[in-house]
């Protein structure tokens, strides 16, 4: 049997040239030698599409597990985890769009014991987390009107990193808590720009900048800032700053204990903030879910963005991002 076995699927030899009628005997050995291949090829593609299918199906099924685990949890008590990491603008994971949503969905389960808001983030855009530290105190009073005055606590937890942007969401919690060598604080207001005149100068090009409205080429990296508009922008600055220090004393109130340092752009570990009065304990999240809410369940609730949107967003705000530089220098407002 092993022996017909390889017989059938042995290679003929190569056709003889100095018998007669060899051109065609090598012309058939060729055709069979590229329909062999074919055939192979064709089962070896087969034998990849069922892996490929298998393995779609393999997330199909695991999703859907996931799936069903989590809506199981959503309908026992359980803590709403909701990230807040990297840089806070429109167009990143921790926008205001996506927090602002994942607190919504939190504050509209009946079994969420309390939300916990894992910070890490260096900070960003004063708007974005404007609107998420907004969003925070209009879900709490909504959340007592509907509760005969009851509230749903929400604790922020500082990861790595909860500076500047991070810590203004963060003192829109009930309570702050980080780990002892978390970075914390960063309570000022910046903006960046380059001076690139005297270089250009020095090249011997000259810079060519038409505008409509004197102070429209503001901060262009390619001319001199004037001290008007330097002293312009330090008042925007300031009125800046004093509303992220106005938000910070309202939310930490009398457990502040430091004086003007804690509002001068320095950052702190976990350890020394809690002496400073900038959190309140050293916990994690799951610490926080246990012992503040009382509940081993944490639920995700945080809206992330898929594989594809997350590319094509990358990319195009990559583009939009070098095109601004080049032309205009501008590194807005930020709360770092």
């Amino acid at each position: 049997m092993q022996w017909r076995f390889w017989k059938r699927w042995r290679k003929p030899p190569m056709p003889d040239p100095d018998q007669p009628g060899w051109e065609r005997a090598l012309i058939n050995h060729l055709a069979l030698d590229y329909m062999r291949e074919r055939r192979r090829a064709r089962r070896w593609g087969l034998v990849l599409k069922l892996l490929i299918l298998l393995y779609l199906v393999g997330l199909v099924v695991a999703a859907s597990v996931r799936d069903w685990d989590r809506r199981m949890e959503l309908t026992e008590p359980h803590a709403a985890l909701i990230e807040i990491d990297g840089v806070i603008a429109a167009d990143s994971d921790a926008s205001a769009d996506r927090v602002v949503g994942a607190l919504r969905k939190a504050f509209d389960n009946d079994k969420v014991e309390g939300v916990i808001l894992r910070i890490n983030s260096p900070g960003g855009s004063p708007v974005q987390a404007g609107y998420i530290n907004d969003e925070i105190a209009r879900l709490k009073a909504k959340y007592r009107e509907a509760h005969d005055g009851d509230d749903l606590p929400v604790y922020a937890v500082a990861a790595d990193l909860c500076a500047s942007g991070g810590y203004y969401i963060a003192v829109g919690a009930d309570a702050i808590y980080a780990d002892k060598a978390s970075l914390v604080g960063s309570i000022g207001v910046r903006i960046g720009s380059f001076g690139l005149d005297r270089l250009l100068a020095d090249l011997g090009i000259e810079r060519r900048l038409l505008t409509a409205g004197a102070n429209k080429g503001i901060l262009d990296p390619f001319s001199p800032l004037p001290e008007s508009q330097r002293v312009f922008i330090q008042g925007v600055l300031d009125t800046l700053h004093q509303q992220f220090i106005a938000e910070v004393r309202e939310g930490r109130g009398d457990r502040l204990q430091g004086g003007d340092e804690l509002f001068s752009g320095l950052f702190w570990s976990g350890e020394q903030a809690l002496e400073l009065g900038l959190i309140d304990g050293l916990a994690s999240a799951g610490t926080v879910a246990r012992e503040q809410l009382g509940t081993e369940t944490v639920v995700d609730y945080t809206q992330k963005r898929d594989l594809l949107d997350s590319f094509a967003e990358r990319l195009g705000g990559g583009m939009a991002g070098a095109l601004g530089a080049l032309f205009g220098g501008l590194d807005a407002g930020v709360l770092r």
